[in-house]
């Protein structure tokens, strides 16, 4: 590409987009990814900004929430603002996949991780996730990763990549929410915690626990991402997972369209997103190098295809 790189391709690629986008599911008010300004996103603080962390200077139980995985309280902080507290491994590792995916453009939940948490009545926890539930938001249905009105598009394919790219296993659709926010229909994943770990050894059901891990930077430093492209120009991922059937028909041009957008993200930008996680600083700069080299190798298969991006 000459002095063209990656990053300016990237530049050219979010102006384009942003009419291109303007035509297809927004206009209908369903909304999946926009284009944003990436290098001035803060992922230290994340789609709630630095005025949305919650006030802890008196917690109220709510309720215990039911269903799922995980232990879940329903709290609400100092200025009544509502909370879904989450006490797991997985709390971590959702914080910091949030800060990402939302980083580049794609919707998500508002979400924070609070080091040390106190809940009058039940107990003090460590590393809890809190999940926001604004009064301007309703929660509306689950939304399937095969029937969506966003099939064929860049967009999703290139939240797979990201879900690749984090090595989230869990890609259910039940994980899935749309949100319905000022007029417009917000398609998250809202469960994004089964992630920066090992993958589980095969995607077959009676395997597909065995091997895998969540919130274990040594294991996801170590772990391979892309095996290469196939004959039919089609991405092998090394994903092992729940659904890899929807890996299958990821192509060149996504990864292009995905890696324009990753490589405009700065390594301070990643590293602020797992300290907004409370990783330790090594687990921060460990983390940090792993998603880097996940973002070059994208780059590199993209490379000999960047100049897709800008038509």
């Amino acid at each position: 590409m000459g002095r063209f790189g990656i990053a300016t391709v990237a530049a050219l690629f979010c102006l384009i987009t942003a009419g291109v986008y303007a035509q297809g599911p927004a206009a209908t008010g369903d909304v999946l990814w926009e284009p944003v300004r990436i290098s001035s996103r803060d992922l230290f603080h994340g789609p709630g900004g630095p005025t949305g962390h919650p006030n802890l200077r008196r917690v109220k139980l709510i309720k215990k929430e039911t269903g799922g995985n995980n232990l879940k309280y329903r709290i609400s902080d100092a200025s009544g603002r509502v909370w879904v507290a989450k006490i797991a491994d997985e709390s971590q590792p959702e914080t910091a996949a949030v800060r990402l995916t939302w980083g580049v453009g794609y919707k998500s939940e508002i979400n924070y991780l609070v080091p040390r948490l106190r809940i009058p009545g039940v107990g003090t926890f460590q590393n809890v996730r809190l999940e926001a539930r604004p009064t301007n938001v309703n929660r509306g249905d689950r939304w399937a990763w095969d029937e969506n009105p966003f099939i064929g598009t860049n967009e999703l394919a290139g939240l797979k990549i990201m879900m690749a790219l984090i090595n989230n296993w869990d890609l259910k659709d039940g994980n899935n929410t749309v949100l319905e926010v000022g007029g417009q229909r917000h398609y998250v994943i809202s469960d994004l915690g089964s992630a920066f770990g090992k993958l589980p050894i095969a995607s077959a059901f009676i395997l597909n626990r065995v091997g895998r891990s969540v919130n274990n930077p040594a294991h996801y430093a170590e772990s391979t991402f892309i095996h290469g492209f196939d004959k039919d120009g089609r991405v092998d991922f090394a994903y092992k997972g729940k659904a890899k059937g929807l890996f299958e028909d990821i192509d060149r041009d996504d990864v292009v369209w995905t890696a324009a957008l990753l490589s405009q993200l700065s390594d301070r930008q990643i590293m602020d997103a797992f300290r907004a996680a409370n990783y330790s600083r090594a687990h921060q700069r460990l983390l940090t190098r792993a998603v880097r080299n996940r973002i070059k190798a994208l780059e590199s298969y993209a490379g000999p295809l960047r100049a897709v991006a800008s038509h």
